[in-house]
């Protein structure tokens, strides 16, 4: 548990984390980290002017909170700075670290603060690794004002943090930072600590590998210029950096969104964009046979019997990555993503599938007409098992026009309606004429 006392006066007459207290042979992010809002770069949406957090600031005052976005953002210098500018103890916990035992030091170190006039806010890093019981130790606290309660997350708080605790606090979004953001950090720390100079094809290639992530682009920063005899070039920053690294959770909510888009692209028969999703996947550490898998349900649920060779190749898509692995068996996952999203769509089987499943759950247990049952004993068939079934081979064109295959007295429902496209039309029109069939034998 980390506690910082009320801070002193800092530039600007704000107050400020000074910086007085970072090691010089910190971590370059650490050193570089804002000491005032005019300082800090990015999210422009929450400290812009007239913006929420800005305007919280300016009064100095807080309120319990969740800062929500991905690695790299600023959400702990941001809780920082409001908890600075508020005048505030500054009490950080870490959810990998801490348990019920640190809250209860902090709460009571934060109300003996209280009992001085002094506010306290409690920071809880990745507050989404806490499990119910341990969120659930915060609420008492927040919801006397003990505390100031600032949760940071990668993880979307709606799946991840307790709504008893959401709803004591205002959750705000993060995003990754923009490439003009990315290069104001680079600039601050070429004029400060580095004191390097950088050419513009290894300033792109930072920003790049950086992927909206300043800890990584200053990591990788630093590196780069402990590794330079002169001015930084694109060859020693490919040479620092190693492999890209493209952020993917694989667990979290960037696994699920892309999956996402992905689906909604080959749905959307916007081949190139599912090509982009598929590749960003991939790039970012995504298994391959956890797309496949996905890609088969693709063709069931959105390409189904307009063209039913779409399932056949996303199968052996699927096959192929199983026998040959990386790099290779990536390719037949992309030919297999490429003609779903390419050839006519048919949800109709998808839809009859979820509309039946719902009608035999209402329903229930109706038992199977007797003509319909089989009858391998002598027993079963002196008990009129199987008895006037009409075997469709016999009749005319193969179909027992006017036969039940019903439970007795459920009143048959439509759930398979076809599309126009594809495959689905001709199988349509087939139905309809079965149909018509059915009817004559009816009227007979």
């Amino acid at each position: 548990m980390m506690s910082l006392p009320l801070p002193n006066k800092g530039e600007n007459g704000q107050l400020g984390l000074t910086g007085a207290n970072v090691l010089e042979d910190a971590p370059l992010a650490e050193r570089l980290r804002p000491a005032t809002l005019d300082q800090f770069f990015g999210q422009q949406h929450l400290v812009g002017p007239d913006k929420p957090l800005a305007k919280l600031a300016e009064a100095g005052r807080l309120h319990s909170m969740v800062l929500w976005g991905p690695p790299g953002t600023g959400k702990t210098t941001l809780a920082k700075l409001l908890a600075t500018r508020a005048g505030a103890r500054w009490v950080s916990l870490s959810a990998v670290l801490s348990g019920v035992k640190d809250v209860r030091r902090a709460v009571e170190e934060a109300q003996a603060a209280r009992n001085l006039g002094e506010s306290t806010v409690l920071f809880v890093d990745e507050v989404h690794r806490f499990n119910k019981a341990q969120q659930d130790a915060f609420l008492p606290h927040v919801e006397k004002g003990t505390v100031t309660f600032i949760g940071a997350t990668t993880e979307n708080p709606s799946f991840e943090v307790n709504a008893a605790l959401l709803s004591r606090a205002r959750v705000y979004v993060l995003r990754a930072l923009a490439a003009e953001d990315l290069q104001a950090v680079i600039d601050r720390a070429l004029a400060g600590p580095l004191q390097a100079d950088i050419d513009a094809a290894a300033r792109q290639l930072l920003i790049s590998l950086a992927d909206g992530d300043a800890r990584r682009l200053l990591n990788l920063l630093e590196i780069t210029a402990q590794l330079a005899d002169g001015t930084i070039d694109e060859a020693l920053v490919s040479e620092a950096a190693g492999a890209r690294y493209r952020r993917f959770d694989k667990g979290g909510d960037e696994f699920y969104e892309q999956i996402s888009a992905l689906h909604k692209a080959v749905r959307g028969s916007a081949v190139d964009a599912a090509l982009y999703w598929l590749c960003r996947m991939l790039d970012g550490g995504c298994d391959p046979l956890y797309v496949a898998r996905r890609v088969v349900r693709m063709a069931s649920e959105d390409i189904g019997n307009a063209d039913p060779r779409g399932l056949q190749l996303a199968m052996a898509a699927w096959d192929a990555y199983d026998r040959l692995g990386s790099p290779e068996g990536e390719l037949a996952l992309a030919q297999a993503v490429a003609y779903l999203a390419s050839v006519p769509k048919s949800n109709a089987v998808y839809t009859a599938f979820n509309a039946a499943t719902a009608f035999v759950q209402q329903t229930g247990s109706l038992p199977v007409p007797m003509h319909l049952r089989n009858a391998p004993t002598g027993l079963m068939k002196s008990l009129d098992y199987g008895k006037d079934y009409r075997y469709a081979h016999d009749e005319a064109g193969a179909y027992a026009a006017g036969e039940s295959y019903w439970p007795d007295d459920l009143e048959p429902p439509s759930f398979y309606v076809p599309s126009e496209r594809g495959l689905e039309a001709k199988i349509k029109a087939r139905l309809a004429r079965l149909r018509a069939l059915d009817d004559d034998a009816g009227s007979a």
